[in-house]
């Protein structure tokens, strides 16, 4: 198979399994490769690339998808909180868009964004969430106070 530079290190590819070579049928999903090469792919927690690599492969061809929230947790086996959180930092990274019924995977830009350190699930705060004033209130009023409003 051909040789490819890999860092002035030629690298002489050969088929593990040459029986059960990939190919495209029907619909699929892309990831380009400069998502590994350009940092990407490190710059996200491990829930932020779950959900990508979810919604990449829920999209269409211009990358729309609209599966609610607890749908995706479903699949995903990850909780509310740690969904908002990875959407958000999929939004701050600027690789993903949401209007709160649809999705859009975007384009990459043209550098990773680099963050200092992503937030845990439950602190990275986006207003119009009910679900995190409802966090929000749990986490600041007393227990009481919540039991008493059920």
């Amino acid at each position: 198979m051909a040789s490819e530079d890999q860092g002035g290190i030629v690298v002489n590819k050969k088929l593990l399994n040459p029986i059960r070579v990939r190919k495209i049928q029907g619909s699929f999903a892309f990831l380009e490769h400069r998502f590994l090469r350009q940092k990407f792919f490190e710059n996200l927690t491990q829930h932020e690339l779950l959900l990508y690599l979810f919604l990449l492969l829920a999209s269409d061809r211009q990358g729309i998808s609209y599966y609610s929230y607890d749908r995706i947790c479903s699949i995903t086996g990850i909780t509310l909180d740690e969904y908002i959180c990875a959407r958000n930092g999929l939004i701050d990274t600027d690789l993903l868009a949401f209007d709160g019924f649809f999705f859009q995977i975007l384009s990459l830009p043209a550098h990773a964004v680099i963050r200092n350190q992503p937030l845990p699930p439950g602190e990275a705060v986006r207003g119009g969430d009910p679900v995190q004033v409802f966090d929000l209130l749990r986490r600041f009023l007393p227990q009481e106070a919540l039991q008493h409003g059920r």
